[in-house]
């Protein structure tokens, strides 16, 4: 698990069948300090993050394959949002 900041959405025309109905967004990594780290992902939402929210995003593809089917093509997903995250800006 790590931090992230939600910096915008993605639009798909098309996507795999399982993501039908799943928004995806792009986050950025952040460190401890609230740098942020490494490139932009994309990242699996079910709970309504917005753009600039921090989040927790899980790196483990058993929560996204629990609730998209057994052959989602994706493993990161917010699992929780930040109120007030203490030294992350």
């Amino acid at each position: 698990m790590f931090l992230a900041r939600i910096d915008g959405t993605i639009t798909s025309t098309r996507k795999h069948e399982n993501l039908e109905g799943c928004r995806l967004l792009i986050g950025q990594r952040l460190e401890g300090d609230g740098r942020p780290s490494g490139e932009p992902l994309i990242i699996l939402d079910w709970l309504g993050a917005r753009r600039h929210n921090i989040v927790i995003v899980s790196t483990d593809g058993d929560i996204a394959r629990q609730r998209l089917g057994k052959t989602t093509p994706a493993r990161l997903a917010v699992v929780g949002i930040v109120d007030a995250p203490e030294g992350v800006a």
